[in-house]
């Protein structure tokens, strides 16, 4: 099932893709404000069940998208998990060293948008990249995951760009400053249940920008896999229902290019995972 955040007539609300339409499951479940809130129960297994007998609310192409968690407690984000892109930051002359342990930092919800929706860059930049990742939305919360049971924790899977603001990015060691920006992560379109998609499975990642293919991977080349990750930060701190772990991109960024290349207003962004779907932003100017 492909479960999503959206707006109904200005109400936020949640639902489930069914053909070319989307069924408000967030009026046939009000005891479920959100999607997040679904997930937690664990009601959302039976998302295929609770369609049936259902006429979509809404045609797909008519949707007007929310980050499918619109307000996660924590989004947490990998750093450099694509041996390609270590490398390539190394050869356009940062000094990393491979960490033994997963490298991560933390988003705040306000950072994300959309699918469809702009992702802005700031007026004080001009060097917005984008970092196409795949999105892994946790199920079941938990503390000291061990990774033999980190699979049975995620609810689905989904797209994101962790669009980067690169020189607010370099003004430290820690890149927190560069990736929280508001409106600089698109999110979306919709959650593929794990269901659909085998544990580790190598999913084809494509990011292209104004149509051209930018970064072209496989997510079997990340260095640190889905469950070490949940595991990892399940040590750090209790993984909540709707938590999003972005789990790096691959080679191909634009910070990287000789000459650099980044995001400009009237650009679009698209972020394409096999068996999930296409997230697609343009991009404007902060106003």
């Amino acid at each position: 099932m492909k479960l999503l955040s959206f707006l109904n007539q200005g109400r936020e609300t949640w639902g489930a893709v069914v053909g070319e339409g989307v069924v408000d499951l967030g009026k046939v479940f009000p005891q479920y404000a959100t999607l997040a809130d679904y997930i937690g129960s664990g009601a959302y297994l039976n998302a295929a069940k609770d369609v049936v007998g259902h006429a979509a609310d809404i045609k797909l192409s008519e949707v007007v998208y929310l980050p499918v968690i619109p307000r996660p407690e924590k989004i947490i984000c990998a750093v450099r998990n694509y041996m390609d892109h270590h490398q390539e930051v190394l050869a356009a002359g940062m000094h990393r060293e491979l960490s033994e342990e997963p490298p991560i930092f933390l988003r705040v919800w306000r950072s994300q948008c959309a699918h469809n929706q702009p992702i802005v860059r700031p007026r004080v930049s001009e060097s917005l990249d984008w970092e196409g990742e795949l999105a892994v939305i946790i199920g079941k919360g938990g503390r000291d995951i061990p990774e033999s049971e980190a699979f049975a924790h995620v609810a689905g899977y989904s797209c994101y760009n962790d669009g980067s603001v690169r020189e607010w990015q370099f003004h430290a060691k820690q890149i927190a400053s560069g990736k929280n920006f508001e409106s600089t992560g698109g999110f979306g379109p919709w959650m593929v249940t794990a269901d659909e998609i085998a544990p580790d499975r190598q999913l084809k990642l494509e990011v292209r920008l104004n149509g051209e293919v930018v970064q072209s991977s496989h997510t079997g080349h990340m260095i640190f896999g889905i469950a070490k990750m949940i595991s990892y930060a399940s040590t750090i701190f209790t993984l909540t229902p709707g938590d999003v772990i972005a789990t790096g991109t691959p080679a191909g960024v634009g910070w990287s290019r000789k000459p650099p290349r980044f995001m400009k207003h009237g650009d679009v962004c698209e972020v394409e995972i096999e068996a999930v779907g296409t997230l697609r932003n343009p991009i404007v100017d902060q106003t």
